[in-house]
């Protein structure tokens, strides 16, 4: 068995506001990295996990998680389009496998994925169907959501099928850190933006562009210290990266939404895709971490944190 992981935030703005010539060349030197890593560990299958941002998911029906049959990339922020090589019949299997594990996963047989999902195989891989890969979306942006314990749960499921495969398996998780960027909540939206929420599928060219600029606009405010939202948070930041190399995964069960929230930001619930990621690496034996970078980028609303883990009897 071989099972190793790659866990990375993702920003919108990657491409889109140049935060610098050293903070540019320190984000490059971490993404060259784990192309190294992906490289030695040389992966025939990938499972992500990452989230949506009101682009393939909407209220009119939010799963916790979703298992993606079949998916396609939605090209928000000039990320790519087209279908993802998703194993459909091996993504059956593994959702069988999961749901009979007492996990209520739900799958989608067209599951539009956005630049979550879709940038981490891009930065490694060039594309989006490089190699087989099924996708899992994990919500991190609309509440409510469920305990922790139910993300771990989700988690380790997958790394137990996982272990008795006989492929190599790269998983790789999508999100966070600390950040809160502009992303409409309901608690707060206006009749209008709740209409986009309950079902925005397909927007206009211009109604996309003009979204997309806001968070740009935001993006550069917050570098220049005036933008209206929360600031990130380093030391939330590290001490959650610290919990997932100390091979506890049960003490993901102590994070609970709303002290997130106010501790990290509103979209601070994307970690829930490494908490996925590294309970199914740790669900069969332990783990080494190998790379791991961390810096507090204000330009791209995030605390950026990028981690290479394997199992420790993944071969060499």
């Amino acid at each position: 068995m071989s099972l190793s992981l790659v866990a990375m935030s993702h920003t919108p703005l990657l491409r889109r506001i140049d935060p610098g010539p050293e903070i540019a060349g320190e984000v490059e030197g971490a993404f060259t990295a784990v192309r190294d890593f992906v490289r030695e560990v040389d992966p025939e299958l990938v499972i992500t996990f990452g989230p949506d941002h009101y682009n393939g998911f909407f209220y009119d029906t939010m799963p916790p998680f979703c298992l993606g049959l079949g998916a396609f990339g939605l090209g928000d922020y000039g990320t790519p389009t087209g279908e993802l090589d998703v194993p459909s019949e091996l993504a059956e299997e593994l959702a069988g496998y999961v749901q009979g594990e007492g996990v209520d996963l739900t799958v989608s047989r067209r599951m539009g994925v956005d630049h979550g999902a879709v940038q981490p195989l891009d930065v490694i891989f060039g594309g989006v169907d490089t190699l087989p890969t099924i996708p899992v979306f994990v919500n991190g942006v609309a509440a409510p959501f469920v305990p922790m314990a139910r993300i771990r749960a989700l988690g380790e499921a997958i790394g137990r099928w996982a272990a008795d495969r006989p492929e190599r398996i790269l998983l790789i998780a999508s999100g966070g850190l600390s950040h809160d960027p502009p992303v409409p909540r309901w608690a707060t939206a206006p009749p209008e933006v709740r209409e986009g929420l309950l079902d925005g599928r397909n927007p206009t060219p211009e109604a996309r562009a003009a979204r997309e600029q806001r968070v740009v606009d935001t993006a550069l405010a917050f570098a220049e210290g005036e933008a209206g939202i929360q600031d990130l948070n380093p030391e939330w930041d590290r001490e959650f990266m610290r919990v997932c190399a100390a091979q506890d995964t049960a003490a993901f069960d102590a994070y609970e939404a709303g002290e997130m929230a106010a501790e990290a930001g509103n979209s601070s619930h994307e970690v829930r895709g490494w908490v996925a990621a590294f309970s199914a690496l740790g669900a069969t034996g332990r783990y080494e971490i190998g790379y791991e970078y961390y810096r507090p980028i204000r330009h791209f609303i995030a605390g950026f944190g990028v981690m290479t883990a394997r199992r420790e009897d993944t071969p060499r």
